[in-house]
C-alpha cells in the first residue's frame, strides 16, 4: 500500500490534517498529531488533552463525524520557499476510535511521545486514539511509485 519514500514521509511529518464528514456532507478538517504504524498502512492521532470545547473526548466533532461516517481523509504537505521541494500526500482511509484497553494502545503512546515531547504531560492514557486505516494514498513530489 505505502511504499518506502511515502513512509518515510509520512513519518517525518509533524503534524496533518484530518478531515471528516460533517452531518450536513461538508467535509470538517482539524490539524492533527500522528504516527505512523511501523508494519502497517495505520495511523494513529491522540484525542489529547489540549484545552477543548468540552472536556469529554468522545464528544469531539471529529469524533461524532467519525461514528456516523468512518471515511477520512489526512493530508500531509511538505512546505518550503524552494518550490522544488514542495511536496504533499493524501491518505484516504476509514477510522475507529482505540479505546484505551486495546493491547497496541500503550506502545502507540510510547510513539507518541517519542515523537512528540509535549505528551510526556498530557494524560493519554484513558483517552482513546484515532485509528486510520489507509485504503488508499496519492502523492505529488516524491519519488514515483514502482
Amino acid at each position: 500500500m505505502l511504499y518506502d519514500p511515502e513512509r518515510a514521509f509520512l513519518a517525518a511529518a509533524r503534524r496533518a490534517v484530518l478531515a471528516t464528514i460533517a452531518p450536513d456532507g461538508r467535509p470538517r478538517l482539524v490539524p492533527i498529531c500522528f504516527v505512523l504504524d511501523d508494519d502497517a498502512p495505520v495511523l494513529y492521532s491522540p484525542l489529547d488533552d489540549k484545552p477543548k470545547r468540552g472536556e469529554d473526548p468522545l464528544t469531539l466533532a471529529r469524533v461524532r463525524d467519525i461514528h456516523a461516517d468512518s471515511r477520512v481523509t489526512v493530508l500531509v504537505d511538505r512546505w518550503d520557499e524552494d518550490w522544488t521541494r514542495l511536496a504533499w500526500m493524501r491518505c484516504d482511509g476509514r477510522a475507529t476510535l482505540l479505546e484505551p484497553k486495546a493491547l497496541e494502545h500503550d506502545a502507540i503512546l510510547v510513539a507518541l511521545r517519542a515523537k512528540y515531547p509535549q505528551y510526556e504531560a498530557h494524560r493519554l492514557e484513558g483517552r482513546p486514539l484515532i485509528r486510520i486505516e489507509i485504503e488508499r494514498a496519492t502523492s505529488w513530489g516524491l519519488p514515483e511509485r514502482p
